[in-house]
């Protein structure tokens, strides 16, 4: 059955829209799988960072496991048929372990409450639950800290040898991995192969470790462990933006909703903050920061129409924005380009992030649930005769 191809820049939409490449997706899943060897598990949290279903997409292209914060994003993952091994590291104690351990969720486990919480449920059920010990390496965040981690280790021993829990997997995360040269990614690196000896020490043999995200694996500085936990990189965002061969994945777009021409000295939007300089043409855009524009890019953002970019000016508000076109009059209707992959000169959401002095990563989860989301494929499936 044929999918669709990928919309021209100038292709007419009625409402705005956020277009999802997912061969992009494929390309980019493919090009982990190989650089990991086949150790590829795929981080889809906050709902794949904003670009919807695309879990069949990355297990078909190689991944062999699925990467979640939340237990809620796991079960809906299982919801959707997916059977490869799903991990879910961000929990509070009151979350649903049982559901959790009832449907193969591996969790991450970074404390002694946790790892109570995950062997009450386990105990109820009359079957294991599946742990990766997750160790604080030096983020100071989410992580059991080194004081607590002989401890923790000791705790999940003996709660594998009472038939709760099975330890499979030992999981830490680095700071500055997208920076190769910080002191801080050899530092990390040695605590994370002494936290697995601590671990093995007493007793643990956890059958994977992993360290590595997409900024530590495409560099090198994560080491080689069995697993490689890649989020952004799937969606074409490279931290260390050291790789060529990523695609970005997604493109936004508004119609036009009015157009008009003003003169000199003419305000624009809240507050007045700008005042045109010439006389010029206006277009309003139905997208504000309710959708996902951060209103900080404002005064910087540029988008892109008729072939060319062109400034949003006046503050971004909740639902619109003004582009000031210059010369060109606009069409009620008209497509214009908020960001995509940069390949016709159209702003990309790393241009998006430096206008709004944030990363990739925030601009792409942001995307309000007001903008209709469309998935793409840009090839044509033939069916064999």
């Amino acid at each position: 059955m044929p999918y669709a191809s990928r919309p021209r820049a100038d292709a007419v939409i009625s409402t705005p829209e956020l277009s999802v490449d997912e061969d992009a997706i494929r390309a980019n899943a493919r090009y982990f799988t190989r650089l990991t060897r086949g150790r590829l598990m795929a981080v889809l949290k906050a709902d794949a960072f904003g670009h919807g279903p695309v879990a069949s997409a990355v297990v078909e292209e190689g991944a062999t496991s699925l990467g979640v914060a939340s237990i809620d994003e796991a079960l809906a993952l299982r919801r959707s048929g997916v059977d490869v091994p799903v991990l879910s590291w961000l929990n509070p104690i009151g979350a649903d372990f049982l559901s959790a351990v009832s449907e193969r969720v591996d969790l991450g486990v970074a404390s002694a409450d946790a790892l109570h919480a995950t062997v009450r449920a386990a105990h109820r059920l009359g079957r294991r639950a599946r742990l990766h010990l997750h160790a604080d390496l030096g983020m100071t965040r989410d992580g059991a800290p080194a004081s607590e981690w002989r401890s923790l280790c000791e705790l999940a021993r003996t709660a594998e040898r009472q038939g709760h829990v099975q330890i499979v997997g030992i999981m830490g995360h680095m700071s500055c991995a997208d920076r190769p040269d910080h002191p801080q990614n050899l530092r990390e690196r040695l605590r994370f192969d002494a936290a697995v000896r601590s671990a093995r020490h007493r007793g643990l043999a956890p059958a994977v470790t992993h360290l590595a995200a997409t900024a530590a694996t495409i560099t090198g500085v994560g080491g080689d462990h069995d697993l490689h936990r890649i989020g952004a990189g799937l969606y074409g965002i490279d931290p260390s933006r050291t790789s060529r061969e990523l695609r970005f994945a997604l493109a936004l777009r508004a119609p036009v909703i009015s157009a008009r021409r003003v003169g000199a000295d003419v305000g624009v939007g809240y507050g007045a903050r700008f005042t045109t300089d010439r006389p010029t043409h206006l277009a309003l855009l139905p997208l504000g920061y309710a959708d996902g524009l951060p209103r900080a890019a404002s005064h910087r953002a540029e988008v892109f129409v008729r072939g060319r970019r062109r400034p949003i000016v006046g503050l971004i508000s909740m639902d619109m924005a003004v582009i000031d076109t210059g010369d060109d009059v606009l069409n009620p209707g008209e497509t214009v380009t908020i960001f995509g992959p940069g390949d016709q000169g159209e702003p990309t959401v790393a241009d998006w992030a430096r206008w709004s002095d944030t990363i990739e990563h925030e601009i792409v989860t942001r995307i309000g649930a007001r903008v209709s989301r469309v998935t793409r494929r840009t090839h044509i499936e033939r069916t064999p005769e």
